[in-house]
């Protein structure tokens, strides 16, 4: 695909570099405020509710689990590289920590999808050394 504009790529910069070291570990990462101690993703310098200051901003690992708030199957996507993985669960999902987040829900027919289904984090390379987070139904037992 070399030439070829890629939509799924993150622009990773000096700020979101712990994020996506941390994903290419298989690790997904929060910020989280002191002066509040409400944890937000996407990840941003400064607290999207209280707005504290990055001083006041840390990074932490998250627990990976989170619960199906809604979910569309894609079958038509004409952005590179989209096209080639139709269909494909788009989601929004909540997470353990609080936030909620956009992903893709993985290894699940559509018609098992359920509002409050438990989700477990996994990572898929989207390209070299370029992991994004995705989720796949947690394991029950």
């Amino acid at each position: 695909m070399s030439g070829t504009v890629r939509h799924d790529l993150p622009e990773a910069d000096d700020f979101t570099r712990p994020y996506w070291d941390a994903a290419a570990q298989g690790r997904l990462l929060l910020r989280r405020c002191g002066a509040c101690g409400r944890a937000h993703h996407y990840p941003r310098e400064f607290c999207p509710h209280c707005w504290a200051g990055e001083d006041r901003v840390t990074w932490e690992t998250a627990s990976g689990r989170a619960t199906l708030y809604t979910w569309s199957v894609i079958h038509r996507n004409d952005l590179p590289p989209f096209g080639t993985r139709v269909p494909y669960t788009a989601a929004v999902v909540d997470l353990a920590e609080g936030p909620r987040m956009m992903t893709e829900v993985v290894d699940c027919e559509a018609a098992a999808l359920r509002i409050g289904m438990p989700l477990k984090v996994t990572f898929r390379e989207a390209a070299e050394g370029v992991w994004v987070a995705v989720f796949r139904p947690e394991p029950q037992g």
